[in-house]
């Protein structure tokens, strides 16, 4: 059987992974249309959306972890894992529509799906951990507030 420390790494290093290959898309788009695209007044600095995204991607990570290790069911484990894997890829795919593309209409639409599968992810991971589940609630409000942000964004331009 694996150890816990292999396991919570793994389980980091996954979303952290997904995030900076999202990077990538992400640092192309910033340095391109988006340094010129009209943005409302609460739109933070650049410089806080790494120290913010890689924050919440470790807190992922441990999540993952808790619920990985946990003794729950396999079909409950099985389940709130699937919906994580959901949740991250759209997170993933979030950064190429709206920076690589530039379709931040699409990108708006595929934040609120994204939302929703982190609601779900957080309530699936209740059911194992209630620590898993609260160590999504800064992603789920961070992606609130990039929701609102991607509108505003979409609107203006």
């Amino acid at each position: 059987m694996m150890n816990s420390i292999l396991k919570l790494f793994i389980s980091i290093l996954i979303p952290l992974l997904i995030g900076g290959s999202a990077g990538f898309f992400t640092t192309s788009g910033v340095n391109g249309w988006y340094a010129m695209a009209n943005k409302p007044s609460f739109n933070p600095p650049n410089w806080i959306f790494a120290p913010v995204w890689t924050t919440l991607y470790i807190l992922m990570g441990i999540a993952l972890y808790l619920v990985w290790k946990s003794t729950a069911t396999a079909s409950i484990k099985q389940t709130a894992i699937l919906l994580f894997v959901v949740q991250l890829t759209l997170n993933f795919f979030w950064s190429i529509l709206f920076f690589q593309f530039q379709l931040t209409g699409w990108a708006f639409v595929e934040i609120i799906a994204m939302w929703v599968a982190i609601l779900f992810t957080i309530l699936w991971f209740g059911k194992i951990s209630s620590t898993a589940a609260w160590l999504l609630v800064p992603y789920i409000c961070w992606v609130s507030f990039a929701s609102l942000l991607n509108y505003s964004i979409w609107k203006l331009n």
